[in-house]
């Protein structure tokens, strides 16, 4: 099955672990672009121009993300706790499971649905299958 990985990038380094593990079952994976140099995790406001910089690259990153998706036939969330929040999914993540859901892709969530109210219904409507982090539960 070819997988795309979506989450926080945040947790990049276990979206690559994941993505290895994926590939000895017999999976093709894919993880989102994490640009070099790049501190996406700096506080603190930047200046007008950097913000239209950033947000070009967010769009350019999130497109190419869309288009992984779209040649995909699931989605596998990595949803870890960030921020105090128990089994996170952020705005772009929630974006993609979306998107997937439009074109029928199968989502997988490494962890439970979250208790984020503001997204609680909907993605339960999207129904993700919930793996309990044992990839061996995405069929081949």
């Amino acid at each position: 099955m070819r997988i795309v990985i979506c989450g926080s990038l945040k947790f990049y380094g276990e979206m690559v672990q994941i993505k290895e593990a994926l590939e000895k079952l017999g999976h093709l994976a894919e993880t989102p672009v994490k640009v070099r140099g790049v501190n996406y995790w700096a506080e603190g406001r930047s200046e007008m121009v950097q913000k239209k910089r950033r947000a070009k690259r967010n769009l350019r990153l999130i497109d190419e993300h869309f288009r992984k998706i779209g040649k995909a036939d699931a989605i596998l969330v990595v949803n870890e706790t960030k921020k105090r929040i128990k089994n996170y999914i952020g705005a772009n993540t929630f974006a993609e499971m979306v998107y997937a859901h439009f074109l029928k892709r199968k989502i997988y969530l490494l962890n439970p649905i979250p208790n984020q109210k503001y997204i609680l219904d909907e993605i339960w409507a999207i129904n993700p299958a919930v793996i309990g982090r044992d990839l061996r539960k995405i069929p081949i």
